[in-house]
Formats: C-alpha cells, structure tokens, sequence
C-alpha cells in the first residue's frame, strides 16, 4: 500500500477517535451535570429501601426503623444517606439535613402504599403515616448530598448540558481534521494545475517538485513524474528546433553550390560540361540528404507497418560485408569478419540493411589507413528475453569522446574531434562510398547512425557503441531471434 494510502487512513482515524473523544467528554460532562442536579436518590435500590422502612413506620415499629437505619449504615457507607425526616424537618438519628435537600424530597414524595408502588426510576421518596398520625418522609440522599448542611447547589444545577453538546464536540473535531486533511491535499493539487497551465502556455521551463517541499507520498511522485515529462518534452522540443536548424543548414550548402555552378555556367558557357556535372552531384547529395531526412521521419514516426517477412541474417550481413570491403580496399583499409550460421529472423530487408550498412560504412570510414574494421557475431541463448544474435563492429580510428558515446546516435551529431578537424566518427555515414583524402565519405550528413538505431529498434533490438582499447570505436547490434 502506498504512503498517501496511510495518510487518509491515519487522517480519518485521528478524526474518528477525536469525535469519539468529543462525543466521551461530552457525555461525560453531562452525567456529571446531571449527577449533580439530583439530590436524591433514585432507581430499585433506593426505593426498595424507601417502601421497606415505610412499611415499618406505618406499623409504628420506631425503635425497629431506628436499628435498621444503623445497621445498614454500618453495613455500607452508601446506606448512610438514608434519611427519616418527621414534620418539623428532624432526622430520627438526629442528623443535619439540607434544607435544599429536604424541600426537594417533599415536592417528589409519594404516599407509601404496600399494595401499588411506583416506577423505582420515578421516586424514591415515600411519605409515611405512623399509627399515632404522625407523617414522615423516607428518601436516600444522592452520596456526594448525604449530610450537606444548606450549602448552595453548583451552577450546574441550573439544569443539565444541552443534549446536542456532545454531537457539537464530534462534529468540531471532525470538521478540524477534515480541513487539515484537505487543505493537506488540495495545495498540491493546485500547484500541479498551476504547473500544468503554465506548460500549456508554452513555458516548458517549469518545475513543481522544489515547490512541494519535502513531501514523501505519491503526490510528490506525481510532481517528480510531472518534472520528468516537462524535461522530456523540453529536451524533445529542443532537438526538434535543432534538427530543423540542421536540416536547414545541410540544405543550404548544396543549394548555394548549385547557384554558384548556375552562375559559373552563365558566366563561361564553355565549360558547361564539367558545370553541368557539377550541379547533377549536387542535385544527387540533395536528393540523398531528403531521402535520409524522410526515412529517420518515418522510424521516428513508429515501428515499421505490415508484417515483415523471414529473412536470413547471415545472408544479409554477408551482402553488406562484401559492399563495404570493396569500398575498403579501394582507400587501403581491409575488413575481417568471422562468419556467421544461417539465422533466420523476422523483419524488413531494408531497414535491417540500411543499419548494418551505415555502421560498416562509418567504421570503414574512420578507422585508420592501413588497418582492419572487425566484425564479430555471437548467437546467445541466456538473455533475459530470449534467443539473440550480436553482432559488433570494431574500427581503429579516433573513438570518440566519452560523453559523446550516446549522442553519436542523435541526428547531424558531429563530435568534437570531428568538429576540431580530425576525422572523428560522429554518425556522418551511410552515404555513397566515396572517399576524401581524409577519409571521411563525401555526402554524410550524420544520419547514418541515428537511423542505424531507430532501425534496430524498430526490431525489438538495441544499438550501443563504446571505446576499444587501443583506439577506435565498437558499435554493438542486438537483434532478438524469437
């Protein structure tokens, strides 16, 4: 169960015991209210009591009562508020009654009848007639009232509580807890209304989770995942404004190339042939960098549409590796591969082959003259997610700086050793075998790499690279089998 699970749990808890302990306290004071506005006893103690001694008086049995009444009161201090008071307000044991007390029991007294007696909750104050005619009143005394001497009754005995003060006491509590409870969970809420406002209105710069404090639940789990989608789009926009500045500068290039072939054309008309040779390559580098552009578009769009169909990667990796070698003898570089067994493999043909392409090629490209590019494969069969065919691709060239390894794989990505002048590989493969005197293939764009991954995982596959021992760079493939 999750944190915020224990927090209503504890909140509505705290307010449930609250009310209870309002509704207790409550009750409480009202028992006591009302304890303290009876002065007489009351209930079938009391008045079994009352008509006993009744009995006895109107049977003119006096010394008889008088006995009873000290032995019960040397029984039980309780018994000791047993009163017997004749007309002229004295005790038959000479005891100090109060005359509160006493006023009380002649307004609740009820003549004593051995044949109907009353409710024992209504009184317990019986008048008694001896046989000489003289009356007396029996009644118990509340404990706390037995010998109060005319002292005035507390202000409570004004009358008891009203009945409504312990509901006013539950419902004080709970409205108290339901307020911190509420106001506990609605200023995250708003903060996270207000956030994601503001990210509607275009400021992706916004962040919540310094303004929620050092909340634990998940409600700040909201606001780290919040913080991490508005990153991911920040970051996202942000690479899309770059490529589009990419794109446009790559297009920029041959264009203002092709008007200056135009213009030379216009100019000397004749050397028109080798102008017109020169505007074809670059309609040519034009049309190569628009067809890179739309197929990382539609890798980027989602995986590749339609079933595919069974291919032998073997086969297709032989086809590319033969490719790459012819271009790699011709700039004096060699290529070593170890084979690989017949795998079959569910996919596209073209995808796959553009991806091993443009990895070979940029291999090709960057590893230093004179050496070999090496193409290892392994077929594996523990991995986590089933059968899985590797296949790496190792060079000696520059490598490529540690914090690069990752952003080789981003569109038009140069590394900072390319950018510095040394061929440095940054993804700038794929294109048509063409070398410079530098080795670095005429018409890259750095997009082979970035679509060599999306390729990959358009399979199910991933694509990594790191630096080899010795200088250069390994580009690994993993391409799942089942």
């Amino acid at each position: 169960m999750g944190r915020l699970f224990w927090k209503f749990f504890f909140a509505f808890w705290c307010a449930l015991v609250s009310a209870g302990l309002g509704v207790w306290l409550g009750l409480t004071l009202y028992e006591r209210a009302a304890a303290g506005n009876s002065t007489l006893a009351t209930g079938p103690r009391a008045s079994f009591m009352a008509d006993t001694l009744a009995d006895l008086l109107s049977r003119g049995d006096v010394e008889s009562v008088r006995r009873v009444l000290q032995t019960w009161g040397q029984l039980s201090p309780d018994l000791q508020a047993l009163f017997i008071v004749d007309a002229q307000g004295q005790d038959l044991l000479g005891r100090p009654v109060s005359a509160v007390l006493l006023e009380r029991a002649r307004g609740t007294a009820l003549p004593y009848s051995p044949t109907q007696k009353p409710e024992p909750w209504f009184s317990a104050v019986r008048e008694a007639h001896s046989p000489n005619g003289s009356l007396h009143l029996v009644f118990a005394a509340a404990a706390d009232r037995a010998l109060d001497s005319g002292r005035p009754l507390p202000v409570t005995s004004h009358g008891p509580p009203p009945p409504y003060l312990p509901l006013a006491a539950g419902l004080l509590a709970s409205l108290v807890f339901s307020a911190l409870l509420a106001w506990h969970f609605a200023k995250p809420v708003r903060l996270l209304r207000w956030a994601l406002g503001s990210v509607a209105a275009g400021r992706l710069e916004t962040r919540i989770q310094p303004l929620m404090g050092d909340r634990r639940d998940e409600i700040a789990d909201l606001g780290r995942d919040f913080d991490r989608m508005t990153e991911t789009l920040q970051h996202h926009i942000a690479a899309q404004r770059r490529l589009l500045h990419d794109v446009s500068h790559e297009l920029r290039s041959p264009l203002a190339r092709l008007q200056a072939a135009i213009g030379l054309a216009r100019q000397d008309p004749a050397k028109m042939a080798a102008t017109l040779d020169r505007i074809e390559r670059e309609g040519q580098r034009l049309d190569r960098l628009v067809g890179e552009i739309l197929t990382l578009a539609r890798l980027e769009a989602g995986p590749e549409r339609g079933p595919g169909e069974v291919l032998d990667l073997a086969e297709l990796l032989a086809d590319v590796v033969a490719d790459a070698r012819f271009e790699a003898h011709a700039v004096g570089k060699s290529l070593q591969t170890d084979g690989l067994d017949p795998c079959p493999l569910h996919g596209h043909v073209e995808l796959l082959h553009r991806a091993l392409e443009n990895i070979l090629r940029n291999a090709v490209s960057h590893t230093a003259p004179g050496t070999t590019v090496e193409v290892r494969t392994t077929l594996g069969s523990a991995a986590p997610a089933g059968r899985q065919v590797r296949i790496t691709v190792c060079d000696r060239g520059p490598g490529v700086p540690s914090e690069e390894l990752e952003a080789i794989f981003s569109p038009f990505h140069r590394a900072a050793n390319c950018q510095s002048g040394v061929a440095g590989q940054a993804g700038q493969s794929g294109q048509s075998g063409q070398f410079g005197q530098s080795g670095v293939p005429r018409g890259g764009f750095g997009l082979g790499l970035a679509i060599a991954r999306r390729a990959v995982e358009a399979h199910r596959g991933a694509v990594r690279a790191s630096n080899r021992e010795g200088g250069g760079l390994c580009v690994e493939v993993r391409l799942p089998l089942d």
